[in-house]
């Protein structure tokens, strides 16, 4: 199950830097159907926070908001969750949060990303998270 949700991954992937986000919508979601049959969480959050990443591209706003959410929860619960994985979940929620107009929580998903990225070294993440604050202290 695994490796077939791995494939279509795959194909998303190729699709996705293709410019296909029908297909690659198709194929992220799909391979987390499959993946949920699996014992995998943090491959599961990771393949929907894909879906999520395609949906906010697609301007399918509501259901990136319920994907990004799903996935935020399974990391959360999971101890085992790289600290980078949350970051970058973070970051695509806070967004979509600011595109949908909700500023309080996208700004404090900014200053956890901020957190996140500082603990692992991820210098670009750190500089978008700190603009983006900025933009709130600013309104620019």
């Amino acid at each position: 199950m695994i490796d077939s949700a791995q494939q279509m991954i795959e194909t998303g992937r190729a699709a996705r830097n293709a410019g296909d986000l029908n297909t690659a919508l198709e194929q992220y979601s799909a391979a987390v159907e499959a993946l949920r049959a699996t014992d995998a969480p943090l491959r599961l959050a990771h393949t929907i926070r894909h879906v999520a990443d395609i949906q906010t591209s697609m301007g399918h706003l509501a259901e990136a908001e319920a994907s990004y959410a799903q996935a935020l929860a399974i990391y959360r619960d999971d101890p085992a969750t790289g600290t980078l994985d949350l970051g970058n979940t973070l970051r695509g929620y806070a967004l979509l949060r600011e595109q949908t107009g909700d500023q309080a929580a996208a700004h404090a998903m900014w200053s956890e990303t901020l957190e996140l990225y500082r603990k692992v070294g991820v210098q670009a993440g750190v500089d978008e998270a700190e603009r983006r604050l900025a933009h709130f202290e600013t309104g620019t």
